[in-house]
């Protein structure tokens, strides 16, 4: 969650409200410093509540927890469900204390389930892991036979080999060669030598190359002035625009616009984020799996066997190197204060993060440097109806166009980060209160736990002597670490204009793997400078794709020479009417006057608002009203409200969600008649447009295909596609998706000709959105080049 539990916004808001009108009044003008000043003395009768909120939080090392997942996954091995196992294994492994017997036998268990599941190289990692942690000598034999079995599909046999020396030597020094184990042991290691002397005697022959020609990489020329962008662009200033990125010349679809990696980033925790927040008194741990157990910590890479944090439960890694990379930037500094920022929610912990990351003396210079621009009264100078972060904002040391350096670069940079507008007084005044007192109660904590050394950059010893003026329960933070607050209280303002999420395709689990089904994640919260300086539209003319802490921006559509570059924040004109694409936006405080939205407005022509709509249960005709809805049918004139068929709509989402569950769960037949029903029972109220209609089909298709009804899977399959054209346009990124699902089928169906074309379309769409080298385009190069290996015979039948 982006803001603090709900229970802390709670005791800010009553803590807000028993203040004096005086006070209120004094915090509500009052400038970021002088409010943590103020702030720092509010703090204490509710610092009592927010550590009870806080040991809800479940982030340290828990020896019943990593009993729990290990004995989980040790069922779950048992029934074959590799994947499953190996997510517990790491569960427990997270949970044990570093360099410990126990957690040697969870990377040792998790190796075992990786070799099933056929990544060798990773079973490698997570034996030699196991060993450095202390394996229990009398079961190394048996991680070693996994070794030399892993090493022989590897094809490296010389250290197969030496493998199996150590293993008969290790055996031979234990002298205990009767027992069963020992015996099944011999039995392995016989077959073992046997497998490797046959692929010595009889070498495999080397692979051909299949000459797949690889996509020549697009030429590339950086901008000279804007950090990661295309020499395409140009950045501009204007009072009504304010900073904004214009083309600089004529730009095709599917052009590489900006490469930008994130300032900063905070994993999200994801839709189990509540299961961290429990009561401390429950005994019952849950196996349900969440981005923090799917993602690393630090580069948001996919975990296949994740390395935790030795000093938390929370923090996992891609490698070793990211998890060290990590401590010493950052995490040293949060890893005691696990709980407390999971409490508080991303927004504070990205903006601890990113003051952690530029250090305090480029914190400090900027802090300075905004009281300077402060004095000459700089903070309003913003302009209305445009980009929130955009506005006027003539800062010191900057040449021109706000925000870029001494030489008029706009750099992807803690400046640029720092220049970004905080919006303070557009705030509301309880927001900002609750704002502060987050950031209060993190800095009075890294006070009290002799963490501030580490927070701002410096060895403990130089802090002894400012230590012994501010004690532990002291209402007062050090000079530092108010610098450190200020920075930190601005970011977390900043946030809810130029937060960026980071967004990934997710694989859902259903059926058998024949289709794969994704939907769209948000992974993390992140600051990207340059990609805060585009102004919104609701019909934006850019794609946005990230790989890890990487954003990649794309044209979606020519785009002429002298056209602004448009992101769109979240509410589209294909999604939402215009009225609740204006309610949503107010949030980053500016009123959309984008042509999408003018056009709408002129014409009174709602098209999204009517493709959505009810339609009357009687007749099927649609219905026309605001509360009270009226068949538009005269003959009819059946009344109904809109809230109870809302609810009727609500009802039969939960009716789906079961369907898909039960399809999952391998219940095919069910899931079928389940989804049949409740499509009858959409066609009753919704009309024939409704998106809800085309995920029905969706779904529909997804059972078909499991059951291996690959023609019956297309024809619903299509039927979606349809909807999806209808709301969202032919070369939108949801009609990519769905093609590429389209083209699975048409594929596992030997629909030859059908699926060539299919993935051609597909392929057309997806380069724009998501460039030639992503997994999608990759896998439908790889379906393309199969058919087409197929003999001219079959071919021709298809």
């Amino acid at each position: 969650m982006a803001l603090p539990v709900e229970e802390w916004r709670g005791i800010a808001a009553r803590r807000w409200a028993a203040l004096k009108p005086a006070l209120r009044k004094r915090l509500a003008t009052a400038s970021l410093g002088e409010a943590l000043r103020v702030g720092c003395g509010l703090l204490g009768p509710e610092e009592a509540a927010l550590q009870r909120l806080c040991r809800r939080a479940r982030t340290g090392k828990e020896p019943a927890a990593a009993r729990f997942y290990r004995e989980e996954g040790n069922r779950q091995f048992g029934r074959c469900r590799y994947r499953d196992a190996v997510r517990l294994y790491s569960q427990a492994a997270a949970h044990e204390p570093p360099c410990s017997p126990d957690v040697a036998l969870c990377f040792a268990n998790r190796s075992a389930a990786l070799f099933h599941l056929g990544h060798f190289e990773v079973c490698l990692e997570d034996i030699a892991r196991a060993q450095s942690h202390g394996y229990p000598d009398r079961l190394l034999p048996k991680v070693l036979l996994r070794k030399a079995e892993c090493l022989l599909r590897l094809g490296r046999l010389q250290d197969a080999t030496d493998t199996l020396t150590a293993v008969e030597n290790k055996m031979a020094i234990d002298g205990i060669m009767t027992s069963p184990i020992h015996l099944t042991l011999l039995k392995k290691l016989s077959q073992l030598k046997t497998e490797i002397h046959e692929k010595e005697s009889c070498p495999e022959p080397a692979r051909e190359a299949h000459g797949d020609i690889q996509r020549e990489s697009e030429i590339w020329e950086e901008n000279g002035s804007i950090s990661g962008a295309s020499s395409s662009l140009s950045l501009n200033f204007n009072t009504e625009r304010g900073r904004h990125l214009v083309a600089s010349q004529d730009i095709l679809p599917g052009q590489d616009l900006l490469k930008e990696k994130a300032f900063v980033s905070v994993l999200c925790p994801g839709e189990g984020d509540s299961l961290l927040l429990q009561d401390s008194s429950e005994t019952v741990w849950d196996a349900q799996v969440t981005n923090a157990d799917l993602y690393c910590h630090r580069c948001l890479t996919q975990l296949l066997a994740s390395v935790p944090c030795c000093g938390c439960s929370y923090a996992k890694y891609c490698s070793q190197n990211c998890a060290d990379v990590a401590w010493e930037q950052y995490h040293r500094t949060e890893c005691p204060l696990g709980a407390l920022l999971l409490t508080l929610g991303v927004f504070c912990h990205v903006a601890l993060r990113t003051v952690l990351l530029a250090g305090f003396s480029e914190v400090s210079r900027l802090v300075e440097w905004s009281h300077d621009d402060d004095n000459k009264d700089l903070r309003n100078a913003e302009v209305g109806g445009k980009h929130p972060s955009e506005a006027p904002d003539t800062r010191a040391g900057t040449k021109g166009i706000p925000g870029c350096n001494d030489n008029g670069q706009y750099q992807s940079s803690y400046q640029a980060v720092f220049n970004l507008l905080p919006h303070v007084e557009k705030h509301s005044p309880e927001h900002k209160f609750l704002c502060m007192l987050s950031v209060v109660a993190i800095c009075k904590k890294l006070q009290e736990t002799g963490l501030e050394a580490a927070a701002l950059n410096r060895e403990s010893s130089a802090m002894g002597s400012e230590q012994k003026t501010y004690e532990k329960t002291s209402d007062e933070l050090s000079p530092e670490l108010m610098i450190m607050a200020e920075a930190m209280l601005r970011h977390v303002l900043q946030l809810q204009c130029n937060a960026q999420a980071i967004t990934v395709m997710q694989e859902l689990e259903s059926g058998d793997g024949a289709v794969v089904n994704k939907k769209p994640v948000r992974l993390a919260t992140a600051f990207f400078p340059v990609l805060s300086l585009l102004n919104h539209s609701c019909s934006p003319n850019i794609s946005v794709s990230f790989s890890g802490t990487a954003a990649t921006v794309r044209a979606s559509q020519p785009i002429p020479s002298g056209q602004e570059i448009f992101h769109c924040y979240g509410p589209h004109r294909c999604r939402m009417r215009v009225a609740e694409r204006q309610q949503l936006l107010s949030q980053y405080f500016f009123e959309c006057r984008c042509q999408a939205c003018l056009d709408e407005l002129e014409s009174d022509v709602e098209s999204v608002s009517m493709r959505n709509s009810f339609c009357c249960p009687s007749c099927q005709a649609s219905m026309q009203g605001e509360d009270m809805l009226c068949c538009s049918n005269a003959a009819c004139g059946l009344s109904v409200s809109r809230g109870r068929l809302s609810q009727r709509l609500l009802d039969l989402q939960q009716q789906i969600k079961k369907a898909v569950e039960l399809l999952r769960d391998g219940k095919a037949d069910e899931a079928i008649k389940m989804l049949l029903k409740c499509q009858m029972d959409a066609r009753n109220f919704l009309s024939p447009e409704h998106l809800l209609m085309g995920e029905l089909e969706d779904h529909l298709a997804q059972v078909y295909a499991t059951l291996g009804k690959w023609q019956e899977a297309a024809r619903h399959l299509e039927r979606s596609i349809q909807l999806v054209e209808m709301h969202h346009g032919p070369s939108s990124v949801e009609m990519g998706h769905e093609l590429f699902k389209l083209a699975q089928i048409l594929f596992n169906g030997f629909a030859v000709s059908e699926a060539l074309s299919t993935i051609q379309r597909a392929e057309e769409i997806l380069s724009v959105h998501c460039g030639p080298q992503s997994t999608q385009i990759q896998e439908l190069q790889e379906m393309k080049t199969c058919l087409l290996e197929l003999p001219r015979s079959i071919l021709q039948r298809t």
